[in-house]
């Protein structure tokens, strides 16, 4: 039960930096307005590494906080079936409680916002092109380089014979994630994971949000599905070359 307590308080963790970010940058009358891509790669990757932290000081040492991270550890036998499956319900349940937080957060500023993509874009990702087969290839691709580049930072032959000393390996995440948020995240926002968009695009949908528009759910099934075949492809990858 810790386990799953620990993976949905570091996945609500976050997204409520993730999306806090993003709130900052886009809502009317935030102090952030209009502080670019940068500020929310780098906000991202942040919000990484305390949702790991929260993670881990909460009985999930693992620290998956991403479906695609679990699906491929299962493949490897890290875990059974049913266990990945709660394990990606908390992970779901953590993004909704997230998205829910940056709304309360940020209260005020909804009604002050009229620009409605702006608002989802808060919760969930959307493609700078729209075009769906391109944007589930990204999505793909982007998921298989951030899974094989994990396994990669954790290979032996990387870490040493001792491994790192403890949190380094944490970092060298986030980093992952800020590198891969500045060089490969404008075409479709680097969702590369199903629970940071599913759970805050649900609260989206849910929430009272003053002039929102819809939810956009004719793209909301390419960052769930198209990551989590990113994982499978990235397992079998990683395993064929010896990686793992």
């Amino acid at each position: 039960m810790d386990n799953l307590f620990g993976e949905f308080f570091g996945t609500m963790i976050l997204l409520t930096f993730g999306c806090g970010v993003v709130a900052n940058v886009l809502l009317e009358r935030s102090k952030g307005q209009n502080s670019g891509w940068i500020v929310i790669v780098t906000g991202w990757a942040m919000a990484v590494l305390l949702g790991i932290f929260g993670a881990q000081a909460t009985g999930a040492p693992q620290a998956d906080l991403n479906p695609a991270v679990t699906l491929f550890k299962a493949l490897n036998g890290v875990y059974q079936p049913g266990h990945a499956f709660m394990t990606m319900l908390a992970e779901l349940l953590g993004g909704i409680a997230g998205g829910i937080l940056t709304f309360i957060i940020y209260y005020p500023h909804w009604e002050h916002t009229s620009d409605k993509g702006a608002k989802l874009g808060i919760f969930a990702t959307g493609p700078a092109v729209r075009n769906i087969p391109s944007n589930f290839v990204t999505e793909m691709t982007v998921t298989f380089i951030l899974l094989t580049m994990i396994m990669c930072i954790f290979n032996p032959k990387v870490t040493g014979a001792t491994g790192f000393v403890s949190g380094m390996g944490q970092y060298l995440v986030s980093m992952l994630i800020w590198g891969i948020g500045l060089s490969l995240g404008g075409p479709t926002g680097y969702a590369i994971n199903p629970a940071r968009d599913l759970g805050p695009r649900i609260a989206h949908a849910i929430l009272p949000i003053p002039g929102k528009g819809d939810s956009d759910w004719g793209y909301a099934w390419v960052p769930v599905v198209a990551p989590l075949v990113g994982a499978v492809l990235a397992f079998f990858f990683t395993k064929a070359v010896g990686i793992i």
